[in-house]
């Protein structure tokens, strides 16, 4: 192609000095290209409460950030990349590198919930693939009282954990991403879906008999992209790792969410559908009572005297 070729600028764009016709909020897609930040990186800043949102004031459950958020984020020290390297997620290998253990010890170290991921995806081969906060396990490796599990034997106690199948991470993970999710709104209904989202069907009718209620729930339930009924094998996979397993996990939300409804009751029932009002008699016919009739209406008229040969018999036989 001849010619210059003009290309897209990613800076934000500028407006004359004086004047400021930017919208008072962006939406999310737009606040991470402000930022400079991919959309995974943006998603984590949010839930780690590195940038705040604000509901959109159309309603509709979607959340936006604030103008003055995003100038806040810009102005701190480094801007878009010591906010990178804040939310910067690595994997098994990344993150072994990073505390100087190999790949083994770092499974193991996970799989006993000592470091807790903060994400997982599902790779091509359906595998779940952890990924961890490398300014935490940084933390982690740098504390004097963790040198003991850096190097040298698992202790016994834990080594008998891991052979009868102890796996902490998804739970680990499941109780952070609830609470990534709570800091997001202040609804008591809207807290107790995301409660609810982590456990069973059979656990959530359990404790919310009321169809109502629970269809309710079920629309301000979180993740419902990730929550989508499919036979895929990658999505049991998902919902599995997205409900809770363990008998005390499931009691300690079970007394959660039993306290979250209490508290949403009390501010205002589920909505429920408006009864239809019962048609009598008359207004199923298509008439109008006598007092509404009009004064001219047959309605009111009085039945006249059959006149002729009909008349004389009806009389007759009266």
């Amino acid at each position: 192609m001849s010619g210059s070729t003009i290309t897209q600028s990613t800076r934000p764009t500028t407006v004359p000095a004086g004047t400021d016709e930017r919208p008072p909020s962006w939406a999310q897609s737009r606040a991470a290209r402000e930022l400079g930040l991919k959309r995974g990186e943006f998603e984590l800043a949010v839930h780690l409460g590195c940038i705040r949102t604000v509901p959109d004031d159309r309603g509709g459950g979607v959340r936006r950030v604030a103008r003055a958020e995003i100038d806040r984020v810009r102005s701190e020290d480094g801007s878009a990349e010591a906010l990178r390297e804040r939310v910067k997620a690595v994997g098994t290998t990344e993150g072994a590198a990073l505390m100087g253990v190999t790949t083994a010890r770092f499974t193991r170290l996970a799989r006993l919930g000592l470091v807790v991921p903060v994400k997982f995806y599902l790779n091509r081969y359906r595998a779940v693939v952890w990924l961890y906060l490398a300014e935490e396990l940084r933390q982690f490796a740098a504390a004097e009282k963790n040198a003991a599990m850096l190097s040298g034997r698992t202790p016994e106690v834990l080594r008998d954990q891991l052979s009868a199948g102890l796996d902490l991470r998804p739970r680990n993970w499941r109780g952070r991403h609830m609470g990534f999710l709570l800091r997001q709104t202040e609804d008591p209904w809207a807290q107790a879906a995301i409660v609810a989202s982590l456990l069973d069907p059979l656990d959530r009718a359990e404790l919310v008999p009321d169809p109502y209620e629970r269809a309710y729930l079920n629309r301000l339930r979180p993740d419902q992209a990730a929550r989508t009924v499919s036979e895929s094998p990658a999505a049991d996979v998902a919902a599995r790792i997205m409900t809770a397993q363990d008998p005390d996990e499931i009691s300690w939300l079970k007394a959660d969410l039993t306290q979250a409804l209490t508290t949403a009751r009390q501010l205002r029932p589920a909505p429920r559908p408006t009864p239809r009002p019962v048609p009598n008699d008359s207004q199923r016919l298509g008439f109008l009572p006598e007092e509404a009739a009009p004064e001219n209406s047959p309605l009111n008229e009085k039945p006249q005297r059959s006149r002729g040969l009909f008349g004389w018999l009806r009389r007759r036989n009266a």
